[in-house]
């Protein structure tokens, strides 16, 4: 028996299928989220590479942000839901997922038995999201693909002391006038990210094991931030097949 999972997410769409609930057999991953034809260009994809089809699913159901505008599913789950379910298929002793995403960044707290039972999200503010990194590498006229290489050229990280992006905006522009190299920059930028969000774990509570998930974390120089930043070991990204946040549409 197939199942398909899709995860609408703001930024990109991703897509899943799973055999008999235990094998990962098909995954797929588009730019494009809600409101863009990422998630058709999603599907299509894992059609075209697994050779199945919408007919061999006995079932499919939704996540995201996009979730509640999509109309061929099943059903649809919470992205908190698809997070707590598909870290705990992947890592069966999880405890704390973070996830960074492109518009929010949450922290998730599961019981021994993988049962959610705390959450905090930032979701009011870009700081500390995919965004934010965007928007920083815009202004240092780098790819965001990029980020991880300058960070790690850095001799002196910046410090970066607004939390607004906004701010922060302004403030990387008066650093580069007054002549601090960019690797150091974006070195600082990173930490800046690892910063914020390690303060919304501490108000979840971070139990061994951890997981990062999400497209933030596949900016080494943010995830690498973000480790120094947290006391407890970290399973770190999914690997290959659960990198950039493909970790929603497994666990529906």
């Amino acid at each position: 028996m197939y199942t398909l999972g899709i995860d609408i997410g703001s930024t990109t769409s991703k897509c899943a299928v799973l055999k008999d609930g235990k094998e990962l057999v098909a995954h797929s991953l588009q730019t494009g989220g809600l409101g863009t034809g990422g998630p058709e260009e999603a599907l299509a994809q894992l059609w075209q590479t697994s050779g199945l089809t919408r007919a061999d699913m006995a079932c499919a159901f939704v996540t995201g942000y996009g979730r509640k505008n999509y109309q061929g599913a099943d059903g649809e789950i919470s992205e908190l839901t698809a997070h707590a379910l598909g870290g705990r298929f992947v890592f069966p002793d999880l405890r704390t997922v973070i996830d960074i995403g492109g518009q929010d960044a949450k922290v998730i707290a599961l019981s021994p038995s993988g049962k959610m039972v705390n959450f905090v999200m930032n979701d009011k503010c870009a700081a500390g999201t995919g965004r934010f990194l965007d928007v920083m590498a815009s202004i240092l006229r780098l790819d965001v693909d990029d980020l991880d290489a300058e960070a790690a050229k850095a001799a002196a990280p910046a410090a970066i002391s607004s939390t607004c992006t906004v701010f922060a905006e302004s403030e990387v522009i008066s650093q580069l006038a007054n002549g601090i190299k960019r690797p150091d920059l974006v070195a600082g930028i990173c930490r800046s990210v690892a910063s914020r969000v390690a303060a919304l774990a501490r108000r979840a509570g971070v139990t061994e094991q951890v997981c990062l998930s999400g497209g933030g974390p596949e900016r080494r120089g943010a995830a690498g931030a973000q480790r120094r930043a947290e006391r407890p070991r970290q399973c770190g990204p999914a690997g290959p097949v659960f990198r950039r946040h493909r970790r929603g549409p497994v666990g529906i």
